[in-house]
């Protein structure tokens, strides 16, 4: 039988394992960050209204520049964007990886701070990009000092950022976005993947985008839209970027349907954004308890919660599993993650834990 080794793939992928989560049928699934709560029934009417508007034109191409998307995006994040600001794809990794495409590669290199998202590295190595991984402090925060000096040693050509950080949930000082600008040479790309989810007074860095043409500010619609299965992320930058990126996108990378579906649930993103404070409150609830309960949990501006468990984490997830409750274990010694889901499902997680880590 043919192997992935007998084959003549690149080098630099021999080795190499596929991301994903665990797909597992179990009764509370809080491992890959996906928002719990189904979309309500009126925005369903509405996003199937606006798919079923495309389907008899489906033997035409998409724009291909998705220009009524990109202004509703643009809408939506505010800060005086406008269309040109605004670029979307097929998820924020496709984003990412054409960023990647544009600005780095063969002869390049990107680096970032982990434990962070563990598809850069990927991204990176799918585009023929070095990865360098330098390491955030040991409570998982990232001074400007610590950041520019890691700049200057390597003299990156791209550098991302994580606010809030995936997979500790913790938010960055707009000082530390200062700094990097300041130092690198190259591309900054800051993905706010859970900016939604942030606590009060949380800074994000659309603000900075004036006056820096070499900031990127990486967004999704899977986590706080609920959008998920609709695979569609965003950036934010100066227009130039926006142009760069089309020399490598895909023609027609974007389906009717995707964006029909997507431009209906930015229009009617107050119904499904209405979620967020929900899953914030049973975020802090997991804090809080986990944290009475005398357990080390990392501060969270997520819909995340990263929590200490002792030196064997692959057995103590087995254990959550084992109970009905599926969690991520993502390679970091000692920790565990779990998403923030509905009231009940954040009930049944407490429960198991204090069975397991009492």
């Amino acid at each position: 039988m043919t192997t992935i080794d007998d084959l003549p793939i690149r080098d630099d992928l021999r080795g190499k394992s596929p991301y994903g989560a665990p797909q597992l049928n179990v009764p509370v699934l809080l491992n890959t960050n996906e928002n719990s709560y189904q979309v309500r029934e009126d925005v369903v009417e509405e996003i199937a209204k606006a798919v079923q508007a495309e389907l008899r034109d489906l033997n035409r191409y998409p724009d291909r520049d998705a220009i009524a998307l990109r202004t509703e995006l643009a809408a939506y994040l505010g800060h005086g964007l406008t269309t040109a600001n605004v670029w979307a794809a097929n998820g924020s990794n496709e984003v990412q990886q054409q960023l990647l495409q544009t600005f780095a590669g063969p002869g390049r290199t990107a680096l970032g701070f982990g434990p962070s998202y563990s598809m850069h590295p990927l991204l990176a190595a799918g585009t023929g990009t070095e990865w360098i991984g330098a390491l955030r402090d040991p409570d998982f925060g990232l001074s400007p000092e610590a950041a520019v000096a890691e700049i200057e040693r390597h003299d990156p050509d791209v550098v991302f950022l994580c606010s809030p950080n995936n997979p500790t949930g913790t938010a960055l000082d707009p000082a530390v976005v200062d700094a990097v600008l300041a130092a690198a040479r190259g591309m900054v790309v800051v993905d706010e993947a859970y900016i939604e989810f942030s606590r009060p007074g949380t800074p994000n860095a659309l603000a900075l985008l004036p006056g820096h043409p070499r900031l990127i500010v990486s967004r999704t619609m899977s986590k706080a839209f609920g959008f998920a299965g609709g695979r569609l992320g965003y950036f934010a930058a100066d227009p130039a970027v926006v142009d760069a990126v089309q020399l490598v996108r895909l023609p027609y990378h974007l389906s009717a349907i995707t964006q029909a579906a997507a431009r209906a649930a930015v229009v009617h993103r107050e119904a499904l954004l209405a979620t967020v404070e929900a899953i914030k409150e049973q975020r802090d609830r997991i804090v809080s308890t986990l944290r009475e309960r005398g357990l080390k949990v990392a501060d969270s501006d997520a819909n995340f919660v990263l929590f200490a468990v002792g030196d064997d984490q692959k057995a103590v997830w087995q254990q959550f599993l084992d109970r009905g409750v599926l969690i991520r274990d993502v390679g970091l010694k000692g920790w565990l993650r779990v998403t923030a889901g509905t009231e009940s499902e954040t009930t049944a997680f407490l429960n198991a834990a204090e069975e397991i880590l009492s």
